[in-house]
């Protein structure tokens, strides 16, 4: 395996990954390869310590079961455990229909179906890990300002005047990767009408870990809990009335969330400003380039409607980190075109079916009038009559079904 060489007169750094983004995709990346011993450098244009030490950030993250696995092997969450919340329970309501499913962790077994953990918090952990990785470099505050490619390496330019070298170069920097585009691959999708709002909210009585998917006309409004008497929400609204919500008096924004949140937890309480984001389906049509992976939101980015993006890229980062790891362990090329072809087949077919199942959600329940209720009541209620099949939908959004990479059952290293 090749060593990074940091320090002058050296002109280039050289390693075998070089992944270009360190967020939550990015890092666990950087974590899972250098772990077993491949040499990674880390390019990211955040400041680390505004990164870790931020008071407060309501954005939280929806961690399956099978990601939860990955990041228990990796040794990443057992500086989260302790502030994570399970998910014991979901409800999904349909407006105001008659009927709602119901989801109980204990159907299919004692483990929680998934937990919530909140960005900031996971932010930490990431750094605590990485921090005990010898071969991981991470550069930061640092952007890259070209990247060329050739069949033998892949070489950055870094805004400081650096180069990395690298057999192969991942974009981990997001849906709007420049990586992607200076490879040209093509995205396909559209922009939904719609835009979420996430804030956090106490309420008086305890959420005994029960989440709620309430489908509204607009979009899904999502209560997720969180430790103590607290939870996320994830709202989902038309964009047009967006800036509307935005500019009200916070008592005003209070009464608009709690109408939306119901009083099965008391009263409620909205701590900090709520976050706005648009929303979008975007899917590569590749996943790689010459001697280029693209994972997470820079390879698919798709509605939130079940909590399941990251979910997505964290299989994106077990299945290039096993490929990875293989290939360095044989002393084989970890950027060789076979390879690469190999990670696109795992994976793309695994972001489209979830980006055409959550667009298609979205869009069932918001269909209007008497005859769509009745239809996605009747089909509430068929799913919670028919336990193999409630079951089957469980296992899958927390993600222990199919084939898993290596990291989720602890086989990694």
């Amino acid at each position: 395996m090749t060593d990074i060489i940091a320090d002058p007169p050296a002109p280039t750094l050289t390693c075998d990954v070089l992944i270009v983004g360190g967020g939550l995709a990015g890092l666990p990346l950087a974590i899972a390869c250098a772990a077993a011993g491949v040499s990674v450098i880390v390019v990211d244009r955040e400041t680390p310590s505004a990164m870790v030490d931020e008071p407060f950030d309501c954005r939280t993250t929806a961690v399956a079961l099978g990601s939860q696995r990955m990041l228990e092997t990796l040794g990443i969450w057992q500086h989260l455990a302790a502030t994570a919340e399970p998910i014991l329970d979901i409800r999904i309501l349909d407006h105001k229909g008659p009927m709602f499913l119901h989801y109980d962790h204990r159907d299919v077994g004692d483990a929680p179906m998934g937990w919530i953990v909140e960005n900031r918090k996971f932010r930490r952990a990431l750094f605590t890990a990485m921090a005990r990785c010898p071969s991981l470099l991470h550069l930061a505050p640092c952007g890259v300002v070209s990247l060329d490619r050739n069949p033998h390496w892949a070489e950055a330019t870094l805004d400081d005047g650096r180069r990395v070298r690298a057999r192969l170069a991942v974009a981990a920097d997001g849906k709007n990767s420049v990586l992607r585009s200076w490879a040209d691959i093509g995205t396909w999708g559209h922009v939904y009408d719609q835009q979420s709002v996430t804030c956090t909210v106490e309420h008086e009585r305890p959420h005994h870990g029960v989440a709620v998917e309430h489908f509204l006309p607009s979009g899904p409004f999502a209560i997720l809990p969180l430790q103590g008497n607290r939870s996320s929400i994830v709202w989902t609204e038309r964009t047009t009335l967006i800036p509307e919500f935005l500019a009200l008096e916070p008592a005003a924004l209070e009464r608009a969330v709690a109408e939306r949140f119901g009083d099965w937890l008391g009263k409620i309480h909205v701590i900090g400003q709520p976050i706005v984001y648009p929303l979008q389906l975007q899917i590569a049509r590749s996943m790689v380039a010459q001697r280029l992976a693209l994972v997470g939101d820079a390879a698919h980015v798709i509605h939130p409607i079940a909590g399941q993006g990251w979910n997505l890229g964290m299989r994106d980062v077990g299945f290039l980190a096993e490929l990875i790891v293989d290939a360095c362990r044989l002393g084989l090329d970890p950027g060789a075109q076979r390879l690469l072809a190999r990670y696109d087949s795992l994976r793309r077919r695994d972001a489209a079916l979830l980006a055409v199942a959550t667009d298609g959600l979205n869009r069932l329940f918001r269909v209007k009038g008497q005859p769509a209720a009745v239809i996605r009541a009747m089909g509430l209620d068929l799913v919670n009559r028919a336990a193999p099949v409630r079951r089957l939908f469980m296992r899958q959004a927390m993600g222990v079904t199919g084939t898993a990479p290596r990291l989720v059952e602890n086989r990694f290293r």
